[in-house]
């Protein structure tokens, strides 16, 4: 959640924008998506959107499989378990649950979250864990095990485009009664890429300065304490030009800045960005692989028919949350899992030979 002296709040935003004072996309975004998350539980068919945790167990137990194997291979040591924004906590209790087969179980369960209402929820699924506003807050003591799915793509973005007086930052304004984004004035030619700088006028590139901060303290983390992190999101290997800022609604697409505070954005994660700042943060990166892919290497056709065959009536709906994780026309391709593991770690399992 921002601080007082960070974006305004979504009341504060809306305020300023009707005064004719444009904020950028990235403070807009920030002070929108901190008023959302503290004020409602988002998942599920009740709420506005569905993360793969919630589709079905399988994609939390593979998480665990992966952590476990990674933890066997490294000796065994004793670790924390993290998660970065961890929605219900369902994903966790999946994968603590199957980790736990493995003799793999944490010294402690560490949740970075600041919205009170998924607080409560993860809570009530993992009585045990210890909640932390930022990831410095996290022990120093042993390794840590991070896992961060659909966290990096809520985090504000800031927004360029290519003007005939060359790069200037997005901002959002109130025109004829609607809020917009326009361009600003300030030159802001370095603030782009090289290899995008020639791109023609009207393009847009989207920069992600708030996550590569967060990427690369968790890297220093690693570096330091030892471990590993899984990241899953959805996104693309930038750098790359185009505008991904959406939201939802309902489970339905929605005018980004019609509702500020009341709809989710989000927008597509620069995989190469964050490998970028986790190298420089001193840890090795691998991957990124498809969401998909990766999830058929750490074994969930073997885990569908285990659950199948303990529950034949239940075959084709776990056959259909298997093909929305993993099938290329759904979540299979859009959505890539990264890793990344601390000096003189094991490679991670389920990136070897799989295209990005």
């Amino acid at each position: 959640m921002p601080l007082r002296d960070g974006p305004p709040a979504p009341d504060e935003l809306i305020s300023q924008i009707a005064a004719a004072r444009p904020v950028t996309v990235a403070d807009y975004m920030a002070a929108a998506n901190a008023h959302y998350y503290a004020t409602r539980d988002p998942l599920g068919a009740a709420g506005d959107f569905t993360t793969a945790p919630e589709i079905s167990q399988m994609f939390g137990e593979m998480v665990g499989v992966w952590i476990a194997d990674l933890w066997t291979r490294a000796g065994g040591p004793a670790f924390r378990y993290v998660e970065l924004g961890p929605g219900r906590g369902t994903l966790a209790a999946d994968a603590l649950r199957t980790m736990a087969r493995f003799g793999c179980e944490p010294v402690g369960i560490h949740l970075v979250e600041t919205s009170p209402a998924l607080r409560a929820a993860q809570l009530a699924r993992l009585p045990a864990a210890t909640h932390h506003d930022e990831v410095d807050a996290l022990p120093d003591d042993v390794p840590l095990m991070i896992v961060a799915n659909e966290f990096f793509d809520a985090l504000p973005i800031h927004q360029y485009v290519r003007t005939a007086g060359g790069w200037r930052e997005r901002m959002v304004e109130r025109r004829n009664g609607k809020r917009v984004p326009v361009a600003g004035d300030v030159p802001a030619d370095e603030a782009i890429p090289a290899a995008l700088r020639g791109e023609a006028e009207g393009a847009i590139v989207e920069t992600m300065p708030v996550a590569a901060a967060i990427m690369q303290r968790c890297a220093f983390r690693l570096a330091r304490q030892g471990g590993a992190m899984l990241a899953v999101d959805y996104g693309y290997c930038g750098p790359a030009a185009g505008e991904t800022l959406q939201a939802v609604k309902a489970h339905r697409f929605a005018d980004p800045f019609a509702d500020p505070g009341d709809v989710d954005l989000t927008a597509h994660v620069d995989f190469t960005a964050l490998a970028d700042a986790a190298r420089a943060g001193g840890v090795a990166v691998a991957g990124p692989a498809p969401q998909g892919a990766w999830l058929r290497h750490m074994g969930i056709d073997a885990r569908l028919a285990s659950l199948a065959a303990a529950a034949p009536a239940r075959t084709d709906e776990l056959q259909g949350q298997r093909d929305r994780l993993v099938e290329a026309d759904a979540m299979g391709d859009l959505f890539k899992a990264i890793a990344f593991t601390a000096p003189n770690w094991p490679a991670p399992a389920g990136f070897t030979g799989v295209p990005a």
